[in-house]
Order: structure tokens, then sequence, then C-alpha cells
């Protein structure tokens, strides 16, 4: 989870203003947590306490307006309808990653994640979008290779995997749906050396820099053993003191939990 919320930091200030190279500043003072860390919480703290989903995303948008939520998620976060709204944007995906971790088996991460993207994301590619991402994050905990993690989710989700960051850059534009960049956020967690450069090469492809680097940022962390320290405390900094709370809950409850067998 703590991928997550440097990936979004750290691209936050590219959204908009894509830099298509990867050497940039990486903690840079005009970073921030956008919608992308505060509905990430919101989804821990929805695990940790067993609280709908769509409660949660609701209480936090309220507490957090001004975070940079897509015009469709506020019009229902300020609305009471308990139904999603068809998105296929990739606000499913970009918050899913607590649940990667949470679940201890494969079908439970798939449940969850389905859970988790229908208050709003009730899309099928909404849907498919998420679980693509928590499945990604549970088979890189249970230790399973690069190779194998791109043939199951290819197979699966029917997702081009095959492309690089070089493939993909010349030409990417800004788009938020989860089909124009969830692959593309695997492909630049697929082809990273660790979690630092998987978030740089995720801002370094244009497009909707803070949720790709999100995204990708989510799995290297579990596919890398974490977040180096220095880097943690960085993010901390950028969140208030209920927001950490919620993280160091996450990490300390579930998070050091011991890594589950891969049942697939």
């Amino acid at each position: 989870m703590l991928g997550a919320l440097l990936g979004d930091m750290v691209g936050s200030r590219f959204e908009g203003h894509n830099y298509k190279a990867k050497d940039f500043e990486f903690c840079h003072a005009d970073c921030r947590a956008t919608d992308d860390s505060v509905l990430t919480i919101a989804t821990a703290q929805a695990l940790l306490d067993n609280i709908p989903f769509g409660e949660v995303y609701r209480t936090c948008y309220r507490r957090y307006p001004n975070a940079g939520y897509g015009g469709g998620f506020a019009a229902w976060a300020q609305g009471d309808s308990t139904r999603g709204y068809n998105s296929f944007g990739n606000g499913s995906a970009m918050r899913v990653a607590p649940v990667g971790w949470y679940g201890q088996a494969l079908a439970e991460v798939m449940d969850l994640a389905r859970q988790s993207a229908l208050p709003t994301h009730n899309h099928p590619q909404g849907v498919k979008g998420a679980q693509a991402v928590a499945a990604a994050i549970f088979l890189a905990r249970c230790g399973e290779s690069k190779q194998q993690m791109k043939s199951w989710i290819t197979e699966t989700f029917s997702y081009d995997l095959a492309m690089t960051p070089d493939d993909i850059r010349p030409d990417y534009a800004f788009d938020v749906t989860c089909q124009g960049s969830v692959p593309q956020a695997l492909v630049c967690f697929l082809h990273s050396s660790d979690v630092e450069d998987a978030i740089r090469t995720a801002v370094s492809i244009g497009g909707d820099s803070d949720t790709i680097a999100c995204i990708s940022g989510s799995i290297a962390e579990a596919f890398y053993g974490g977040v180096p320290e220095d880097l943690v405390q960085w993010c901390l900094s950028n969140l208030d003191q209920s927001q950490r709370q919620v993280v160091t809950r996450f990490c300390h409850e579930v998070m050091a939990s011991p890594p589950p067998v891969s049942n697939r």
C-alpha cells in the first residue's frame, strides 16, 4: 500500500504536465497526496474496520473534498445513491492496493477487489482493472516471477503486456480508463528494477501520471519486498494524523503477516 501512496505523490506534479523521461527530482516540494492516496487509505480503513467500501469512500470524499477527484466520482460522493455510475475509469484500480495485501487467497482477493469497485465502478472494465491490480499484488506477495504474473494476467484479463515502456512513451496521451492505463502501469512494473524505478518509469510514459505511478508502485512494493524507509517517512509526512494512523495500523495488522501461498 505504501508503494501506491508513494507513486501517487511522486506522480502528482506531472498530471497534466507530463515529463517523458526518468531523470526528475523524486521527492519534490510540489508533490502531494491526491484522491488516489485518499481513497487507497479509505480502502484500507474499510478492510480494517469491516465497513462497506462505498460508505468509507463517501466519508473520505467529504473529509478531503479538494483532493482532485473525477467529476463522476464527486457527483456520486455528494449524493446518497448506493448504486454505481457504470464507470470504467481507473479510480477502481488506483485505490485497490490494500485488497492485494489483505486477501489470503487469490479467490478472496478477486472477490474483495470486485466489492471495492462496485460502489462506483460497476462497469465490467472498472471491475476488471481493480481485480488485475489486486491480483498482481497478491501474486507478487506469493513470490511469483514477473513472467508468471505476466502470463496469468494476460490470460485472465486479456491485457496486452507484450509492449515495453519505450513502445508506449512516444504516442501515449492522457487516458483515465482502466483499459487505457492499467496495462500500461503493469508494463512499467514488469520493466522495472526496484520500487523507485517502477515509479520513475510510470511517470516517464506520460498520461495520467499520478495514477499510473500509484498502480505501478503498489505492485512493485509487493514484488521487491517493501519501500525504502526514507521514502516511507516522506510519504507519511504528506498525510495528516488521521491518515497516518490508518496507514500505520494497516502496516502493523495486515502487511506484517507472513506471505500467503499461491493457490491458483
